[in-house]
């Protein structure tokens, strides 16, 4: 099967996208647990793994139709950050263009009338869906449990408990 030179760019910065995320989540568990934020650093180091996870489906798609994947060099993310609250905002700003990417790959598989790698999107399009809601409820926490350190305290072993919770099977 062939796929068009539009849709293999689209996948390959899609690879490019997967993998500067799993890096982004690994900057951010190493942060959370240089920190003292054990459950963030753990569900940050699970994220990094899922991202990862994501980026081998898409390497494997490409390969598979002998379009070739492109293993892109990435930026180095921030290894700073000012606090949890802020970390999951731009863990959700990060998943929200992740989302967007993927809309529109959906979109020029629709267009092209790329069927298989529509249905291969399809996966990916109820993924985001709930990454998105994984972030926005954990944003929740903070409304509801407050930004003081036993708040932060209570979210960080939800954020525990969130990353001892089963894993994705591998690719």
């Amino acid at each position: 099967m062939k796929i068009s030179t539009k849709m293999k760019k689209t996948l390959n910065d899609q690879v490019a996208l997967e993998a500067s995320a799993s890096n982004n989540y690994l900057a951010m568990a190493s942060w959370c647990e240089v920190t003292g934020y054990q459950g963030a650093a753990n569900y940050f180091y699970a994220q990094s793994d899922e991202e990862r996870t994501h980026l081998l489906k898409v390497v494997h798609y490409l390969n598979a139709l002998g379009a070739v994947a492109t293993i892109p060099a990435i930026k180095s993310p921030a290894s700073s950050y000012k606090s949890l609250e802020g970390i999951i905002k731009t863990a959700l700003k990060n998943e929200q263009t992740v989302t967007a990417a993927i809309h529109k790959m959906v979109e020029i598989a629709q267009k092209e009338k790329d069927h298989s790698t529509y249905a291969f999107l399809e996966w990916f399009v109820n993924e985001q869906v709930q990454e998105e809601t994984k972030f926005e409820t954990i944003l929740q926490k903070f409304d509801l449990l407050g930004r003081d350190k036993l708040g932060i305290n209570e979210i960080d072993k939800f954020l525990a408990v969130e990353a001892s919770a089963s894993p994705e099977p591998a690719v």
